[in-house]
């Protein structure tokens, strides 16, 4: 069942997100997930939050998903996207 993972990124140092930017694709890749969006435009139909970049990702199963987040292969995107970012980032799964 395909698992999607939600993160609302509050950039704080754009310039040192560049290299976030960079790193996770790959590792993504590497664990068959996809970008379905990234940083698009938002618009809140209901509620009072205001989301700031979004992103939502898709893999084939929540165990793929964590596997991906505790990866090696992620960990060096992650202590970049930590230095230059606030991140709120779920995991829910698919029907």
């Amino acid at each position: 069942m395909s698992a999607y993972v939600i993160v609302d990124v509050k950039v704080t140092d754009p310039e040192a997100y560049e290299a976030y930017k960079k790193l996770a694709p790959a590792a993504i890749e590497a664990f068959g997930g996809e970008y379905l969006a990234r940083g698009g435009a938002v618009d809140v139909f209901e509620g009072n939050r205001t989301p700031n970049r979004t992103v939502i990702l898709k893999f084939e199963s929540m165990a793929q998903a964590r596997a991906w987040v505790d990866s090696e292969q992620y960990r060096e995107a992650r202590m970049a996207r930590h230095k230059s970012a606030v991140s709120h980032m779920m995991v829910v799964e698919g029907i």
